[in-house]
């Protein structure tokens, strides 16, 4: 007979998260079957005592990172600490949490049209609870509440979801739930194009993790090898980086993957691109044959299909695609001549309410030209491409992510993952050549289902490839009206 969906955080109630559960790395998620549902039925009316133990075992559970890492977890000592007063409701343990206060802008359907999860309908690990409540999530959006209980199970996946919907999040909860602090291995590694991504990434999984006693490590090119074999002989359980220099330290012996049971990789469209795949499938090799594979991205050309076919038989397959473009996001053009451009820029800039802007541009040259004229007009502006040595891009990236300046110039090197909340208008000063470039781009703005706006200055020569992307995505890029509504891109 089915049961009713329990909502108790795991080891209450008929969550059998007691680490009953058969097999697997999530005792919690597999507690959820009807005989074991009965048996805790049977038990409870043999031991009344059986909530007050289990509160007993989940507090000694809370405080085992405190002791296990006495000299970095001076937090989790004190949410131990904190714990050891949690009266007899459940819901008292999230009284303790330090939550953010509630994000009340406006948000579309992208991220709110969900069934109606909560997180803790997962069976999740109660340190990953406090985490994902104190990083602000209130509850899953719909690409999570879609791959974390597949992922749980150990289902490969391939999914695909639009920019700034919560994709990093649906991967990372499932890794961080999977991994076992106590063992000395790698045990993800979580694949991105960029070492902007990998950094954003990290941060994301050391946030969510920060209760967990898991040792995350970032690993790209540009910075310096040493300082990476150095950090591989300390503890390391999650592995984050770009595919070349996490290969180099595999072939070197000094990444060792043999435990690593679980490969995500984000942006899976760039990552199968000719300069990544092969070291990518490399990879995969070092891998145990019983790895899980998750793929995440908003677009899939042909080479992710031969890619599927050869090292994701039969995946679990997610498309919250019903159309390509974000709901929240404006899209405008102006029709104006390449003289012009800078003039209707500095325009925008007088008739915009800008919390921050994104302004693309094709070429490395041009956006060194085009901050420097941006500067001159008297606007604050950073840039940043892929020539740039690797600590100045990080510094730019840090500095612009933290609000020291309101205009960022750059090439598409930024177009991927990237995710800066107080963005809210993309320009896209040379118009891109291809519909997954610009797709890409324009979902710098709205993120998280909030509102953006997108301008795109557009020349005689772009005029067919304008078309073209509006026939290739589905959606209508209008013509800029000479005032533009602050409600539909500031709310």
């Amino acid at each position: 007979m089915h049961q009713p969906r329990a909502r108790y955080p795991p080891g209450y109630g008929s969550g059998g998260g007691g680490g009953n559960g058969g097999g697997g790395g999530n005792h919690n998620y597999y507690g959820r079957n009807p005989q074991q549902h009965h048996y805790h039925q049977q038990q409870q009316s043999q031991h009344s005592h059986r909530n007050s133990s289990y509160q007993q075992q989940w507090l000694r559970r809370d405080q085992a990172p405190a002791v296990a890492g006495a000299a970095s977890g001076n937090a989790v000592a004190k949410t131990a600490s904190q714990l050891d007063a949690v009266g007899s409701s459940s819901q008292d343990w999230k009284a303790q949490l330090n939550i953010p206060a509630p994000d009340t802008r406006y948000r579309t359907e992208d991220v709110t049209a969900t069934k109606g999860n909560e997180f803790e309908d997962y069976f999740l690990k109660r340190e990953l609870l406090m985490g994902i409540y104190e990083k602000g999530f209130e509850r899953p959006s719909p690409i999570q509440e879609e791959s974390i209980p597949i992922a749980l199970t150990g289902s490969d996946i391939l999914a695909r979801a639009k920019n700034g919907t919560g994709k990093t999040a649906a991967f990372c909860i499932p890794a961080l739930e999977k991994i076992d602090p106590e063992k000395n291995a790698i045990q993800v590694v979580i694949l991105v194009p960029t070492r902007e991504l990998a950094l954003q990434t990290s941060q994301v999984c050391k946030e969510l993790g920060k209760y967990l006693n898991i040792q995350v490590m970032v690993s790209t090119g540009g910075t310096s090898l040493k300082d990476d074999i150095m950090r591989l002989y300390q503890p390391v359980h999650l592995l984050v980086g770009t595919p070349g220099r996490i290969l180099d330290l595999t072939r070197k012996g000094i990444c060792v993957l043999k435990d690593c049971s679980m490969l995500v990789m984000d942006e899976a469209d760039k990552l199968l691109a000719p300069e990544f795949q092969p070291s990518v499938e490399a990879l995969i090799h070092f891998l145990p044959p019983s790895r899980q594979l998750l793929m995440f991205s908003a677009t899939f050309p042909v080479t992710v299909k031969e890619f599927k076919d050869k090292y994701l038989p039969r995946p679990y397959v997610i498309n919250l695609m019903d159309e390509l473009t974000l709901k929240g996001i404006t899209q405008y053009y102006a029709f104006v001549e390449e003289r012009q451009k800078v003039h209707c820029l500095n325009t925008l800039f007088s008739k915009l309410q800008i919390n921050q802007s994104i302004i693309f541009c094709n070429s490395v040259n041009r956006v060194e030209l085009l901050a420097k004229k941006i500067t001159e007009l008297g606007y604050s502006c950073f840039y940043i491409h892929a020539k740039m040595l690797q600590d100045h891009r990080n510094r730019v990236f840090h500095d612009f992510r933290n609000g020291a300046c309101r205009n960022l110039v750059c090439t598409d090197l930024f177009t991927r993952g990237i995710d800066i909340q107080a963005v809210n208008v993309v320009i896209n000063f040379d118009f891109p050549k291809t519909s997954e470039t610009y797709l890409h781009r324009v979902g710098r703005s709205g993120r998280y289902g909030h509102l953006g706006l997108a301008v795109n200055l557009i020349t005689y020569e772009d005029r067919f490839n304008l078309y073209r992307i509006e026939q290739e995505l589905g959606t209508e890029i209008k013509t800029i009206p000479p005032q533009i509504d602050l409600s539909i891109y500031c709310q």
